[in-house]
């Protein structure tokens, strides 16, 4: 649990953030014993801006104009605390190929989309992983002081290992019905990150993409849980999973798979590009 508290007076601003955090990588020595920043960053009287609600929405395919917010929205609007974690001179992890790996998100009620809300962020802790470094980073959204929303996601630098971890042995499961194909344009990516803010090059154009070793684009993971849940549907109060697998390129065509609470997206050849489950709690 971090340690001290930091109050912002507002977002922060992302375009210095991830300027920093790209200077600052290659200085970056990952390890899972490094030391992390233990600071809790606060961001109270938070708003939502209806029109970018709205982007995202179509974008991800959730119903425009319900007073209620997405279950993935909330990481949206935590993402400039979370840079401004990662990009920091303490954080012991490169933010530039730095992989965001799993998200688990437990709305506890439904959120207006017209609410006052107090944001929380902070790094709970570093873990060795058999491809490098993994860092846990934790949200919470509170209003009215009581949680209503929150979410660990990990994010893995990788690096060469000392003892390298055998892979882990994966639960055989039979392969859930196809429900939708869907045609992803190549434009996916950047309408995303107009209404999510977040403009990591590897997501807007095949020609950036290519600077980090990807052939063309490819679409935000949180992009593929939103809408897979936008498919899905979610209880008011529910709890979501998400491990992300594998790149999706743009533009594409992906399979989304659902039954019992259970989806993932598939590609060509049944490659797995995501996996999750949401059930009511």
């Amino acid at each position: 649990m971090a340690d001290a508290a930091l109050v912002l007076t507002g977002s922060p601003s992302l375009a210095p953030l991830l300027a920093r955090g790209a200077l600052l990588s290659p200085f970056k020595r990952p390890a899972p014993d490094a030391e992390f920043p233990r600071t809790r960053l606060v961001l109270p009287g938070l708003r939502v801006d209806l029109a970018r609600l709205a982007a995202y929405e179509r974008v991800c395919g959730f119903p425009t104009g319900d007073d209620a917010l997405p279950p993935t929205y909330p990481h949206v609007l935590g993402f400039p605390l979370a840079m401004r974690l990662m990009s920091g001179r303490d954080f012991p992890l490169p933010l530039l190929g730095l992989v965001h790996t799993s998200i688990t998100i437990t709305r506890h009620r439904t959120m207006p989309a017209t609410g006052t809300y107090e944001l929380t962020m902070y790094v709970e802790g570093l873990a060795p992983h058999r491809r490098g470094t993994q860092a846990t980073v934790v949200t919470e959204v509170r209003e009215g002081g009581d949680v209503v929303w929150d979410s660990r996601s990990t994010y893995l630098a990788r690096h060469r290992t000392r003892r390298p971890a055998e892979a882990p042995r994966e639960e055989v499961r039979k392969p859930l019905p196809a429900v939708a194909e869907w045609r992803l344009a190549e434009d996916v990516g950047r309408r995303y990150a107009a209404a999510s803010g977040d403009r990591n090059p590897i997501h807007l154009h095949p020609l950036t993409a290519r600077l980090f070793g990807f052939p063309r684009a490819i679409a935000h993971g949180m992009w593929t849980v939103a809408r897979c849940l936008a498919a899905h549907g979610t209880p008011d109060s529910c709890h979501v999973r998400a491990q992300f697998r594998a790149p999706v390129l743009l533009p594409g065509t992906v399979t989304y798979t659902a039954e019992d609470g259970r989806f993932e997206l598939r590609g060509r050849q049944d490659r797995i590009h995501l996996t999750g489950d949401v059930y009511s709690t």
